[in-house]
């Protein structure tokens, strides 16, 4: 390795996130790896004429952030979309659909997201009614922040076929309304899944998460058109100080994007995308995931892992419940695989060294989640795959020590926390039911226990910015007096965010700390994080200038 720097990064506040030398002043970098982190003066003799200086002005450096879990091709999307974020009341959302259709005259189908389940107000649902009272005759349609429901229009739901209702298949459902025709509300991938295809994209976007599909003859013009929509989305989070994605829906027509925006040179961020398993597809179908890794395996793209969606979510209660819902006790709702075919999945997947990642979150869905780990263990023998549970909201107590025993990593999302920065307290918490809440979002309780938590965004979900979680992570605030204190600190939250992300991703071994050898991703910030207040994060820090693999991905 030369011993002269092409970059060097001086007054700074380095946090390399390696125990064995946890802080420096200055970070030299030669090519896409770190050269040194030292003392102005060890960094500074690293320097020639050609070398570039960045001075940080005291300001924290630190390795650049690993967004553990989201969805670059809906995110990338919703950034020409209607963000309904803190909207309320129908006057409010009128105002704000009748300006973004008067801006998007030519779209053929107007989009929203970010509507809280509430919008309307309290208690009351949106309905198909209430959206032709504002925009009768174009078709539009708008997601909650999950994304697990959309509410469309008449217009939409006839353009789609689906105004009669429809069979969308297990855990999917359009709601029917009093009048015998479809309410408005759509759950779930396959519900909505035909209203996104009326856009200008096809709902290209959505079949990553919908079918795992690739889309079928696209032609040359809505291939670039995806391409420019994804590089943007993926500039949009180095802004953030994002440098590794691990995606949460994928197909091979997403790999076969990102393989041309890397070679080239126009991908900012390291990226892999998960093979995504549903439940209509065979068990071979995993041998295409196997070949998938294969396939796409350089440091920059990968396509290595498994995704499976085990239930819903908490408010529109498609989560799987043990012991049902606060306000509905009856109601357990299904999960959208047998324990058996779980069990299938797993031990498939485990067997041929795929890592698999399940969105889980009611308490039931994380139980047979995990049985299904354990099956794979039996079966296989214990491995180092690292699989995951990803959300896991409301969990059983006699489920969390099961995370270190099987090696489960826990991923979590501190904005989803409702009452937070993003979401309202109400009405998850009723749906929770009072004498679980101990055990919901139940972050630290995870960590004291022995499971690795590894933090993300969930973006579009909610916001990318790693600032917002750090924020909700060292400030929640519990629904009552008693109950458990589950943040973080901001240290354990930075590692959250970067070594550990890199280990889920097992990439240990060269990112995700600031360190001789390592790959050259850093995010230098806009202040020193360590001296802000911890309310204050979101609105005070930000990304200054982003580096991956060496390059500058960002500078404000």
């Amino acid at each position: 390795m030369s011993q002269t720097a092409d970059l060097i990064i001086k007054n700074a506040r380095v946090l390399t996130m390696d125990q064995a030398d946890p802080r420096g002043d200055a970070i030299a970098i030669a090519g896409n790896r770190i050269l040194a982190v030292g003392s102005a003066r060890e960094i500074e003799a690293l320097a020639d004429a050609a070398t570039r200086v960045i001075d940080a002005k005291g300001a924290t450096v630190l390795p650049g952030f690993n967004e553990a879990h989201m969805h670059i091709f809906p995110g990338s999307v919703s950034l020409r979309q209607l963000n309904l974020h803190g909207i309320q009341g129908i006057e409010a959302l009128k105002t704000a659909i009748l300006d973004y259709a008067a801006a998007n005259p030519d779209e053929p189908l107007l989009m929203g997201f970010s509507a809280d389940y509430s919008i309307i107000g309290l208690g009351q649902p949106v309905t198909r009614q209430h959206l032709d009272s504002i925009l009768p005759d174009r078709p539009f349609m708008m997601f909650a922040p999950d994304h697990h429901t959309a509410w469309a229009n008449t217009k939409a739901l006839q353009q789609a076929g689906l105004l009669q209702g429809k069979d969308v298949g297990i855990g999917n459902e359009v709601v029917m309304g009093a009048d015998g025709l479809a309410s408005g509300e759509l759950r779930e991938g396959n519900a909505f899944g035909p209203v996104a295809a009326l856009a200008s994209t096809g709902g290209r976007e959505e079949l990553g998460m919908v079918t795992g599909m690739d889309p079928e003859n696209v032609t040359p013009e809505q291939y670039a058109l995806d391409r420019a929509i994804l590089k943007s989305g993926l500039d949009y989070c180095a802004s953030w100080g994002v440098t590794s994605i691990q995606n949460f829906d994928g197909n091979h027509y997403q790999l076969r994007l990102m393989r041309d925006l890397e070679q080239a040179g126009e991908l900012p961020c390291r990226i892999r995308i998960p093979f995504h398993m549903k439940n209509f597809m065979d068990l071979g179908e995993l041998d295409k995931a196997a070949e998938w890794k294969t396939e796409f395996a350089t440091d920059m793209l990968r396509g290595d892992f498994v995704k499976v969606f085990m239930d819903g979510v908490l408010d529109s209660q498609t989560a799987f419940m043990l012991d049902g819902y606060g306000d509905r006790p009856d109601y357990d709702y299904e999960p959208l695989f047998t324990a058996d075919a779980f069990n299938a999945i797993a031990t498939k997947a485990d067997g041929l060294g795929l890592q698999v990642a399940v969105h889980a979150i009611g308490s039931a869905a994380i139980r047979q989640t995990l049985d299904g780990y354990e099956a794979a263990r039996k079966a296989n023998g214990q491995k180092d795959i690292r699989h995951r549970i990803e959300h896991l909201e409301i969990i059983h107590p006699d489920d969390i020590p099961r995370f270190a025993t099987l090696g489960i990593v826990a991923s979590i999302q501190p904005v989803h926390y409702p009452g937070g920065t993003c979401f309202p307290a109400e009405p998850t918490t009723d749906k929770i039911g009072e004498d679980r809440w101990q055990y919901a979002y139940a972050w630290r309780t995870m960590k004291e226990a022995g499971a690795t938590v590894v933090f993300a965004s969930d973006w579009p979900v909610s916001p990318v910015s790693p600032f917002q979680c750090i924020q909700d992570a060292l400030t929640r605030k519990p629904w009552k007096d008693g109950l458990p204190d589950q943040r973080f600190s901001l240290a354990e939250s930075l590692e959250a965010y970067t070594a550990i992300g890199a280990w889920v991703e097992f990439m240990e071994d060269r990112k995700g700390k600031l360190k001789p050898g390592f790959l050259a991703d850093i995010v230098v910030l806009s202040t020193d994080i360590e001296a802000v207040a911890p309310d204050e994060i979101m609105t005070r820090v930000h990304a200054a200038i982003t580096i991956c693999d060496g390059q500058i991905t960002y500078q404000s």
